[in-house]
Order: structure tokens, then C-alpha cells, then sequence
């Protein structure tokens, strides 16, 4: 996680091994680092709830925009997260997968589009799919702009790093929850907005290639859109069996990239406060 805070300016978010080790196994009883773990995942998955609700929902949003209320009409433009639930995609395939030890993967469930109720459906299917992308970048600017409000001084990366659930600490090595929330909230958010982007049927990113794409080649990019959750599904089962995370590897160079500009803005922001 340390090449996450790489480009916090002026060292704010140094990450030191005596700070990455300060919850380490020999110092703390398995009951804390249980805990902190326990916490961890408390602090995460809610993160994961608001990034893809408002993913689904920035979509719908702007299809009503764009001539097309079909989410509307169903219900899909609401903040609540079982309305996009997918009972297979959520909570099924992941779960399964989690207790087979393979890479946990999932969906939900798709905000309902008719491409030929929007004003322009070609252009309008891009719009579509780019407001998805959008609005978890806004709302890790958002992030960013909170951690900087609330992160003090002298905070570094740490916990119990062994079993994945590395912290933000303060300098006498005390887990800080609300700017540890706050930091994931920024990187679920960018990942999910980046990953969304790659242009493989049918992420977000296949939508905007096919509006890019000349006439002849639109239908059948258009048709790959019907087996596209096969073939994520079977990219993850290749990943899973050769021991490989090639997905997820495509989008982790500009996850970082873009992760230290959001914590450069943080510490812009913390230093105004200052």
C-alpha cells in the first residue's frame, strides 16, 4: 500500500516499516489484531456499498437525462442498495468464490437502459456509460477532500499489514478510522471507476468503444455484448486456475498513478487547515 501514498506532497502520508509493523503480531494478542480485521472490513464494505450504488444510479440518471426514463420507471433511480442487489451477482458468484479461495469477483444488478428511447441512442449510449465511471471519480474527489479535513498530522500507513488489513495511524501507531474509511472510500472508488473503463464487453468502457467504432464494425462489437459477463467470468476462471490477477493488473498502475493525485489534493487540502 505504501506506493498508493507516493505522491502525498511533503511527506504527509510517509509510510515507515516501524509504522507498517507497530500493529504487528509480536506486539499486539490475536484478539486486537481479530478486531482490527473485524473493524476493517466494517470500514471497507460500506465503501463498496456507496461506490456501486452510485455507480448504477449515475447511469440511470443520466439516461432519464438523455430521453430514456426506463430506470425511473422501475424504480432504479434510489439510493437504497437492495433495489441493486443481484441475488447471483452480489451475493452467490462472490460468495462461493470467497470460500473457494479463488479471486472474489461480482456485479450488480444492471440500471435498465433502452438505447433507442435516448435523444441520440449512439452518442447517448456512451454518455450512459461514461456517468457510471464519473461519478466514482467525483466521489473520490469528495474522498479526498474529507481525508484532508480530518487526517492528522503525522499519519502513516499501517496495522496489522500480515493479514491485509493495513490502516491509517497516527503517530503513536492508533488505528484512525474515519481517515482510514476515508482513504478506502477513495481507492474503491477509483478502482471501480477504472476498471469499469476497460474495454471489454460488458463494462462500461465496451459502451463508449462501440459508439467510437465505425458503422460496420458497431454490430458486431454490439453482439459481444450478450456473452460479455461469460467471457469476464471465464477471463476469471483462466485467472484463478494459472494463478495469475491479469483484470485486476490493468487497471493497478493507473489506480496508483491516479490514487497519489487524489492524496496530493488531501494534503493540499490539509495544509490550507493547517
Amino acid at each position: 500500500m505504501s506506493r498508493y501514498a507516493a505522491g502525498i506532497s511533503r511527506g504527509r502520508f510517509r509510510h515507515n516499516r516501524t509504522g507498517a509493523l507497530w500493529l504487528s503480531r509480536d506486539r499486539d494478542p490475536i484478539c486486537k489484531r481479530m478486531s482490527q480485521t473485524v473493524l476493517f472490513a466494517l470500514v471497507l464494505i460500506p465503501a463498496l456499498v456507496i461506490a456501486i450504488v452510485f455507480h448504477e444510479v449515475a447511469h440511470g440518471y443520466a439516461a432519464r437525462l438523455l430521453g430514456d426514463p426506463t430506470a425511473s420507471d422501475r424504480g432504479r433511480l434510489t439510493l437504497n442498495p437492495i433495489a441493486h442487489v443481484d441475488p447471483v451477482g452480489t451475493l452467490l458468484v462472490p460468495g462461493a468464490l470467497a470460500l473457494l479461495g479463488g479471486p472474489v469477483f461480482g456485479w450488480a444488478k444492471p440500471v435498465p437502459v433502452n438505447k433507442w428511447r435516448l435523444n441520440n441512442p449512439r452518442f447517448g449510449m456512451m454518455a450512459v456509460a461514461a456517468a457510471g465511471p464519473a461519478s466514482n471519480f467525483v466521489l473520490a474527489a469528495v474522498g479526498a477532500v474529507l481525508l484532508g479535513l480530518v487526517m492528522p498530522a503525522g499519519v502513516a500507513l499501517g496495522g496489522d499489514v500480515e493479514a491485509g488489513a493495513t490502516l491509517l495511524v497516527d503517530g503513536m501507531g492508533e488505528p484512525q478510522w474515519l481517515a482510514t474509511g476515508l482513504f478506502y472510500f477513495i481507492l474503491v472508488n477509483l478502482f471501480l471507476g477504472l476498471f469499469n473503463l476497460l474495454p471489454i464487453p460488458p463494462f462500461d468502457g465496451s459502451h463508449i468503444v462501440g459508439g467510437l467504432l465505425p458503422e460496420q464494425l458497431r454490430g458486431p462489437w454490439e453482439k459481444l455484448q450478450g456473452i460479455g459477463m461469460a467471457l469476464i467470468l471465464g477471463l476469471v476462471a483462466i485467472s484463478w486456475v494459472f494463478g495469475t490477477s491479469f483484470l485486476g493488473d490493468l487497471v493497478v498502475g493507473p489506480v496508483m498513478w491516479a490514487m497519489g493525485l487524489f492524496l496530493a489534493l488531501a494534503d493540499a487540502v490539509a495544509a490550507l487547515i493547517a
